[in-house]
């Protein structure tokens, strides 16, 4: 049985499911993008993809998909100052200091879609950490200034894991006009 690498699983099936919100041909930031499972998904659907992610080797792996950026997120500097996405993808990864970067690295009516782990995760495996977990409804809390589109937080079994995720948008434009947020049927 071979060991998948960070990045080289499927799609998350949250992220597959809310890609249709973003703008078409938009740019999309996938942060602590790994081996690019979602730049290449992303990729596939048209969009300019820029992947962050302190491995060089993983960097090094997704450099043809599109502009990468091999930086220590945690302990350097942003490297992304200034720069707006139509779309910031981030999975299975959780640095709440960077919450201010990662919101204001949205563009107008840029999407957020976010999922990683939340409390209760430290009964059935790792990251078992609080500094790695979810509290319950952080997310919401964090994207109290974004329209939230959808939310869910609880237990998924396959592989066993508690999550918190997000689809929330950076709306721009008239209150008078609600945005048309089509939804998975």
């Amino acid at each position: 049985m071979s060991t998948l690498l960070h990045g080289q699983e499927a799609t998350s099936a949250w992220v597959a499911c809310w890609s249709h919100l973003l703008p078409a041909g938009c740019s999309v930031l996938d942060l602590a993008c790994g081996h690019g499972r979602h730049m290449h998904h992303f990729a596939g659907l048209g969009h300019a993809v820029i992947g962050v992610d302190r491995n060089p080797d993983a960097i090094a792996a997704v450099s043809r998909l599109g502009e990468t950026i091999c930086a220590d997120i945690e302990n350097g500097p942003w490297p992304l100052v200034g720069r707006k996405f139509g779309g910031v993808i981030v999975t299975n990864y959780l640095w709440r200091p960077l919450w201010p970067h990662v919101l204001q690295s949205l563009g107008p009516n840029g999407v957020l879609i976010y999922e990683t782990f939340s409390a209760g995760n430290e009964t059935v495996g790792k990251p078992s950490r609080p500094d790695f977990l979810l509290n319950p409804a952080e997310l919401l809390s964090a994207c109290k200034d974004l329209r939230v589109v959808a939310f869910e937080e609880g237990f998924l079994d396959r592989p066993e894991r508690f999550v918190q995720r997000i689809v929330a948008v950076c709306e721009t434009g008239s209150a008078q006009t609600p945005a048309r947020y089509p939804l998975i049927s």
